[in-house]
């Protein structure tokens, strides 16, 4: 078992883009979608995994992580997953030691770009970027999870 302990934050600029060190393309589908639990399939490049998340207080979660075949998940995908699906790309930037994922969204959820940050706990003290914006944690619109039940294009 393992917690997550994240920040999330929407962008006031895009100065953060000369500072990605790499990006990936996800799609993900979401089997479960409740108010604390999550259970979600997800392609990342060539690599498939089965995430299950349970929110504890909107920061900290438990969260459990297995590699499935990716045959396997694009049926899934494809034939179980509630729709729509989330398709992402995601951004690593390293700023003051921290790593910040940036999800850029597409599809029924373009326009919305939403930073993340782990933490060791909650407290952890972290340096903000110049193009951080407004914190999103506790919103949980923000959610990939609400986000495939009611997309950002429809807020």
């Amino acid at each position: 078992m393992g917690t997550e302990i994240e920040r999330k934050f929407l962008l006031k600029s895009d100065v953060w883009r000369n500072e990605v060190k790499e990006s990936m393309r996800l799609v993900q589908g979401y089997l479960l979608r409740g108010d604390q639990s999550a259970v979600r399939v997800r392609i990342k490049d060539d690599v498939a995994e089965l995430n299950i998340k349970h929110t504890q207080d909107g920061i900290n979660r438990l969260e459990y992580e297995y590699e499935i075949p990716v045959a396997d998940a694009r049926e899934i995908l494809d034939e179980v997953a509630q729709k729509p699906l989330i398709d992402k790309t995601r951004h690593h930037v390293v700023h003051d030691g921290h790593l910040w994922e940036i999800d850029e969204f597409y599809g029924e959820n373009a326009g919305l770009i939403v930073a993340e940050i782990e933490l060791a706990r909650a407290d952890e003290p972290f340096a903000k970027p110049a193009w951080l914006g407004q914190e999103v944690s506790l919103d949980q619109r923000y959610y990939n999870s609400n986000l495939s039940k009611l997309p950002y294009t429809q807020w």
